[in-house]
């Protein structure tokens, strides 16, 4: 295989450029090494050769392969010597003057046709190329950490850069055995201005005091299939690296509400609470493992009262099958009796609101999440009101238990926990296909491979149900009058017509 670009050089070598160059050695590139801090680049060759023999041992290369790669990659001993080469990517320091010098000196020592690459994840690409004689040679090659496993990577085209220079990174993408997407050059590209729904609403619903962080996190992973909640998430990363994103891309985005900040992480980044790494977050660790609060169990009760449910109820046929499953005793009556426990299920209001709305009795009135079908979900998630009475939250707690499967008890918030995150994620990933960011297959597969979410943010909300994602958003700005829950026009209209949210117009 021919790669496409024959002689590659890569600036900055520290995590991200040492997978960068190994995977342009293993598409049969030629690397050269360059970084300006002593003893780096050659600290970065010696990790490639111990990565090839690993590799090697394990049967993942065979010894000709492993020859090879090691044969293609050297140190660029001066900066003159990075002058022959088709591809330049660099890996520097998040700073835009800084990339904007270096991509001006090398412009000066390349040639006309070489590619300039830049690994930025939040830089404009424009803004980087800006002085630049030949912006048209400069693009976006984001890449993920760590290169050889996170199989994705962003192409991004600046207002100037050429679509043959984003065609032939594309290209060599594949050659990595990588999935390339392609981006418009905006704050975030397309993973990370996706993933801003997921922890910021997250820490919205624990800033109302809704649940704790265990709970969330339980909560997200049982109830959708997250591999990780968003606190997890957050401990994992560091708030000292996702706080500033969240800061960056808000303030990029000239205060959009929908990716406000969240006081609680810029209070924890001040404190030095910023995760994992520290031994310290949402989370304490012990030797790297999360000292996770146990689950309280659910409540004994000697007796359970009949169920009433509002005829208002989402999947309320779902529902009523389920209380047989379980046992209870329901009453079909058109009101409830006076020992009833009342279930509401609402899609986007709280418990209060619909207690009100429809003169429930509120201290007997628990909310149930029915937005996704109960039999592919691993937990139930109640919510009480604030004049929920303590005997009828253990009598639904212990009711709903009674098969075996987890239970949440939250108290009351518009859209519960799921709904409102993943509500919110699909509004950011809808209003990005609005604004022409990426495709829509694009979006879904970026944020698959990038984020590890179960499925791509527009195959959930088709899932959900667009017209259903749309009745969460609009209740949750009723309840919480906030213009960060308005829906985008690309839902809007989906959901208006009965579309999918991947359709795009002819």
């Amino acid at each position: 295989m021919q790669s496409v670009f024959r002689t590659v050089g890569v600036v900055g070598t520290g995590a991200m450029g040492r997978g960068i160059a190994q995977m342009s050695a293993q598409a049969g590139s030629e690397v050269l090494l360059f970084d300006t801090q002593a003893g780096a680049a050659d600290a970065a060759l010696n990790a490639l050769r111990d990565t090839w023999q690993k590799l090697l041992t394990k049967g993942k290369l065979d010894q000709a392969e492993h020859d090879a790669c090691i044969s293609r990659v050297r140190l660029a001993d001066a900066w003159e010597a990075l002058a022959p080469c088709d591809l330049v990517v660099e890996a520097i320091v998040e700073k835009l003057d800084i990339k904007q010098r270096l991509f001006a000196d090398l412009e000066n020592l390349v040639g006309p046709k070489t590619v300039l690459a830049s690994n930025t994840s939040s830089l404009s690409i424009t803004a980087i190329g800006a002085g630049l004689k030949r912006p048209g040679q400069l693009a976006g090659f984001h890449f993920f950490n760590p290169v050889p496993l996170m199989r994705v990577v962003e192409v991004i085209a600046g207002l100037k850069t050429d679509a043959v220079v984003c065609q032939q990174l594309m290209d060599y993408a594949r050659q990595f055995g990588h999935t390339p997407v392609s981006a418009q050059d905006t704050p975030g590209f397309i993973v990370n201005h996706a993933g801003r729904g997921y922890g910021t609403e997250a820490l919205r619903v624990v800033g109302e005091k809704v649940a704790d962080f265990a709970t969330i996190d339980r909560i997200l992973k049982d109830q959708v299939g997250f591999r990780l909640g968003p606190f997890e998430l957050m401990d994992l990363t560091a708030l000292d690296v996702s706080h500033p994103v969240m800061e960056s891309i808000y303030h990029q985005y000239f205060e959009e509400p929908r990716y406000r900040p969240s006081v609680i992480t810029a209070q924890r980044l001040a404190g030095g609470v910023v995760g994992k790494k520290v031994g310290e977050g949402f989370y304490n660790y012990d030797n790297g493992a999360a000292q996770m609060p146990a689950e309280p169990p659910a409540p004994v009760v000697s007796a359970l009262p009949p169920v009433w449910v509002s005829p208002k109820a989402a999947r309320r046929a779902e529902l009523y099958q389920l209380l047989k499953n379980l046992g209870a005793s329901i009453e079909t009556a058109a009101t409830p009796s006076a020992s009833a426990l009342i279930l509401v299920a609402p899609l986007g209001l709280d418990v209060t609101t619909l207690a009100a709305v429809e003169r429930l009795d509120a201290t007997r009135t628990i909310g149930i999440d029915m937005m996704l079908d109960d039999a592919s979900t691993r937990r139930r998630v109640l919510a009480t009101n604030p004049a929920t009475r303590p005997d009828m939250r253990d009598a639904a707690h212990a009711l709903f238990a009674r098969d075996g499967k987890a239970v949440s008890v939250i108290r009351d918030s518009g859209g519960f926990v799921t709904q409102r995150v993943v509500a919110t994620i699909v509004n950011i990933a809808t209003d990005m296909c609005q604004q022409g960011i990426c495709s829509p297959a694009d979006l879904d597969v970026a944020v698959t491979l990038g984020l590890g979410y179960p499925m791509g943010p527009l195959a959930l909300g088709d899932r959900i149900g667009p017209t259903n994602v749309l009745e969460i958003l609009f209740n949750l700005q009723t309840v919480y009058g906030d213009p960060r829950y308005r829906p985008s026009p690309w839902l809007r209209r989906r959901g208006a017509l009965g579309l999918s949210l991947t359709h795009e117009e002819v």
